[in-house]
Order: structure tokens, then sequence, then C-alpha cells
């Protein structure tokens, strides 16, 4: 039962339309009448409805005008045909253009009140499901972007509610941290999507190369120039432009920059005539900007014009919580991408992932994972499959860092999975591949409060 749902009822024999405005009443519908099916058509064109219930035979304007009207004036509207038994195969017909179901007379109450009951029902969790899809559509999709931790949460909130703007973002973060990527998730969940998405690297182009490279040049404007060229930040028209690495940004064409940026204009080199640009502007560097301002080598003004919005993407080591999922990640990325059934990663294996300080961020660890994925030759990673920076150097005498760090591990999963069995001893144990009374040990072990 769907209650407040509007139904209009329409049957040229008023008794027909009584007794079902009072069946239906009862279950809590609001419930109207229409005694032909011009005065339907017109109620449906003056109001909303969620569901008609019309007989089929009714003067010129019949049944299937009706649902031929519903049709045109509202198709979510649902229809229930009335027919006589001798009519089911025109009511079938009306099934194929539209119509949810019928009912024969005469009726029972209880025939009614379920059909009538099941469409609606049916019509709700499809316009929920409808709602749902274009919700989703609506938010970003964070499904390349793998985070646990506090920090990298925080900044995928920042995001969620910034790239339906056309806020210029600034990302700030160490080399390997998934600037580019994160650059790229803010263009595909924007409005701007359907536009181009132009990346250029900063650092990776000398000076005179970079300056024609963003602007482009007409023909003829220095030698060599054969031809017209339309620069990267033209081609962003009505798009995103990621400027990677913008702290290196030599400071002539960083002048230049933010006269695009302040004018919508950008003129082409050897060319007197502007082109205008209507583009989103994401950046990103691994350099400290500020201490680049104040030794005067990046403009404080064109600064404030990209950064409307700061990402900081904190370093991997600080943000260990991150280093289990994005390791489970890349396995199987590259489990499946090298066909191979490897089904996880040693507990040991797991242990030098989350202990290394990972200089090279999010880029090293996707790395070391392919490489053991490659050489591994069971069905786990081990050790041994790591790179060897990655593994502990242990000196002798020394405290053992690896069996802190197994105990570490041992603790945090039997918590996690406690609570993820909602507190259940039992479920815990199974869970893990050990008996209650080894369950009770560990808590004890490693203090762990259990109800």
């Amino acid at each position: 039962m769907q209650p407040e749902a509007r139904i209009l009822i329409v049957d040229d024999e008023r008794d027909i339309c009584e007794a079902l405005e009072l069946i239906l009443a009862a279950e809590g519908y609001a419930v109207s009448s229409a005694h032909s099916g011009e005065d339907a058509i017109k109620r449906l064109k003056e109001n909303s409805f969620d569901l008609v219930v019309t007989d089929l035979k009714m003067g010129k304007c019949d049944g299937m005008a009706v649902l031929d009207a519903i049709r045109d004036i509202n198709a979510d509207t649902a229809a229930i045909m009335m027919t006589a038994f001798s009519s089911i195969e025109t009511a079938v017909e009306a099934m194929k253009k539209g119509a949810a179901d019928y009912i024969v007379k005469p009726f029972l109450n209880d025939e009614v009140v379920l059909t009538v009951g099941r469409i609606l029902e049916h019509r709700t969790v499809l316009n929920e499901n409808i709602a749902l899809k274009q919700e989703r559509s609506q938010r970003p999709v964070f499904n390349d972007f793998i985070a646990n931790s506090e920090s990298m949460r925080e900044a995928l909130e920042t995001l969620e509610k910034v790239i339906p703007t056309k806020s210029n973002i600034l990302i700030l973060g160490e080399s390997g941290t998934g600037k580019g990527l994160i650059a790229e998730l803010v263009h595909r969940n924007s409005p701007r999507r359907e536009g181009p998405f132009i990346s250029i690297n900063c650092s990776a182009i000398p000076e005179g190369l970079l300056e024609s490279e963003l602007f482009g040049y007409r023909k003829g404007a220095f030698t060599g120039a054969v031809s017209d060229k339309a620069g990267l930040i033209t081609l962003a028209d009505k798009g995103t432009l990621f400027l990677d690495e913008i702290g290196d940004m030599p400071l002539p064409l960083q002048a230049k920059l933010l006269k695009v940026l302040e004018t919508g204009e950008v003129y082409p080199l050897g060319d007197t005539k502007p082109r205008i640009v209507d583009m989103r502007t994401v950046s990103a560097t691994n350099a400290d900007i500020e201490n680049k301002m104040k030794a005067g080598k990046f403009r404080e003004d064109l600064y404030w014009r990209l950064c409307v919005i700061e990402i900081k993407i904190p370093p991997l080591r600080d943000r260990r919580d991150d280093i289990g999922m994005l390791a489970g990640h890349f396995t199987k990325k590259f489990s499946d991408e090298y066909k191979k059934n490897i089904k996880g990663i040693d507990r040991e294996a797991m242990c030098h992932l989350t202990t290394y300080a990972w200089p090279g961020n999010v880029r090293e660890l996707k790395n070391a994972v392919e490489r053991a994925v490659v050489l591994t030759g069971g069905e786990y990673i081990m050790p041994d499959d790591l790179p060897d920076k990655v593994k502990p150097q242990e000196s002798r005498g020394e405290p053992s860092l690896l069996k802190a760090c197994l105990g570490e591990y041992e603790k945090n999963m039997l918590v996690k999975t406690y609570n993820a069995h909602n507190m259940n001893k039992d479920a815990t144990a199974a869970a893990l591949g050990i008996d209650l009374a080894t369950l009770y040990r560990k808590f004890k072990k490693y203090g762990i409060e259990a109800e």
C-alpha cells in the first residue's frame, strides 16, 4: 500500500465509481472519479495522479483513448484497465500499450486492493531506483581513489563539495601522492565532464616550448612556425586545464597565464586577436609555494587566482591506514592484469609494507606491488617478493621490529574482525579460523576488552 497516493477512477457507471472510491479510500488512498473519458483527460491535464483505474468501454472516448492521453500528459502515471470477461483480449492489447494490469468485471474487493497496491508499490520502487541513479550520477565517483585515513577522507569530502562548482583548485602534495589522479577525478565528475581534459607538466618542457604549447601561435610567429597551432589553453575551452607542477612555471609565463585567468582571453604568439576561453583550472605542485612567493619566484596574484580551493594530499607515510587497502587494490589489479591467481599478501609482507617510509608515496607502493605480483610463484605475496629496501634491516642484538609489527598487525586484525561481527565472539573466532579459547587468550594478550 502507498498511503496518500492519488487515484483517479474513470467509468461511465456511477455505481462502479462510488464502489471503488469506498474500497480504495478505506486503504488510505486519495480517490476521485471521472464519469467519462473526456472528463478524465481534462482532470489529467489539471492534476497529477499516481494511478488511473479506467473502464475500457465508454462512449466515444474509451479507455484506450484515456491510456493514450496518460502517455502524452504524464507517462509516469500508472493505469489499470477494467473490462468485462468478453473483452480480455482488448485489455491485453492495452497492456501492450502501457497499461500496468487489468481487472475483470465483476471484481472482488480484495482483488482490487491487491492489484492497486502491487502496481503502486512497483511504481514507488521504480521511482526510488531512478532517483537513486540520478543522485549517484550527480555525486563524485571516487572508485579510483583508495582512502581510509582521516586526512584523506577530509580531502575527499572537500572535493565532493567543490567538484560541482567552477572554482579553480590547487592541489598540494609530494610527488607520487596522486595529484594527477585527483585532477582527472575532478574533471570526470564535474559539469564539464563532456568537455576536454587538457594536462601539461610545467616542469617537463623548456620555457620557450612551454609558452607555445600553452598559448599556441600563428603561422610565421617564429622560425619553424609553418602553420597555425592552437594552444592547450584554447583546447581546454569548455573543459578543464590541469597545470601539473605549476610551481616550476617561469615568471614571464606566470604573468601571461594570470592575464588569461583574469580576462578569459588568450593571445597566441604572433596574433593580435584574442581567443575567448571558458575553462576550469586545476593546478598541482610538490613545491613549497609559500616559500617560492616569499623568494619572488612565484606571483602572489597568480597564486590567489589558482588557489580558490586548496587540497592538501598528505604523504603515504602520514596515512598508514591507507597502505593495506592500496596494497590489496594493486594486488588484485595486477593479478588480473598478469592473469595470476594471487589471493592476497602474507602477514609478514604486509607488515613490511605498512612500516616502510615510502618516499615515492603511492607511485612507489604501486611499483613495489606490481614487482611482487610478477615475481611471486605462489598464491600470496611473500616478503622475499618485495624490493630489498622495503624489508627492514635489523641490527644484530637489537629487539626485533618485525615481531612488534606483527603483534600490532594481529591486534588490529582482532579488533576489526570483532567489530565487524557485532562483537560476537563465536562469529569472530570462526572468521579468524581459531577456536574460542584461542580468541580469549589473544584478547587477554593484547588487552582487548570484550563484552
